[in-house]
């Protein structure tokens, strides 16, 4: 039986008024998360980010008037929505959590501590790794060209299309699992594929990636290793 069978007779009403508040709730933690990180960690966040190029000697430079400005706005947007999931995440279980069976509440307990820690694997093996190793290839291809002056907002971009898509392509054995628990696809299927799965990674590396060999060759080897692991937790779900 579900966890709240009373929930089940709630009119429509009931739980629109309930997602509305639960809505107005979420907003408003994360609006107070980004004013907290505007007033006191988007500096030495920004820092941090930046120590890669001051380490190089590489000159850090903003062109538009107000780009400083936008660059704190964005990062303590970014900042506000991380430090504050936690709560919204609290939330939102709480508004979900009468419909489900407890297999499924056990299930979704440990798929989203999964995926949380896949995702932040994947972000720190790029920014530890990877992006310096990127950052190194770029900067001696540009060796006798011209002197390198780094514009802040385009050099935080590029360092966010650099982590975001590894912290995607960390999650491939969840994904995996699913698939496999739903029978959409089976163990022997996978293993039989591998040659036009090792395919896919290097075209979908070579999309997320910005164009450079190492990083491209960075994300597929650790994606390829997460696609084996995910061919031997397809076992699981399957049995």
């Amino acid at each position: 039986m579900k966890t709240d069978v009373a929930d089940e007779s709630k009119p429509l009403l009931v739980h629109l008024k309930e997602l509305r508040k639960l809505l107005i709730a979420a907003l408003l933690v994360i609006a107070a998360g980004i004013i907290i990180s505007f007033v006191f960690l988007c500096s030495p966040v920004i820092e941090y980010l930046e120590a890669p190029l001051r380490s190089r000697d590489i000159t850090i430079i903003y062109t538009g008037v107000s780009d400083a400005f936008g660059l704190r706005i964005k990062c303590s947007i970014i900042l506000g929505i991380i430090i504050t999931s936690p709560v919204v995440l609290i939330l939102i279980w709480r508004f979900i959590r009468p419909a489900l069976y407890e297999s499924e509440v056990r299930l979704f307990r440990v798929l989203f501590f999964a995926s949380l820690a896949l995702f932040i694997a994947g972000i720190v093996f790029c920014y530890l790794i990877v992006y310096s190793l990127a950052l190194d290839f770029f900067l001696v291809a540009g060796e006798g060209v011209a002197t390198p002056y780094f514009s802040i907002d385009r050099y935080l971009n590029f360092l966010l299309s650099f982590l975001f898509p590894f912290g995607v392509a960390f999650e491939l054995p969840v994904v995996i699992y699913m698939l496999a628990k739903h029978g959409l696809v089976t163990h022997e299927q996978l293993a039989s594929c591998r040659k036009y799965v090792i395919l896919l990674i290097v075209i979908v590396s070579a999309i997320l990636t910005p164009p450079d060999v190492v990083s491209q060759i960075m994300l597929s080897i650790p994606v390829y290793l997460l696609f084996e692991a995910g061919v031997m937790v397809s076992r699981l779900a399957t049995k």
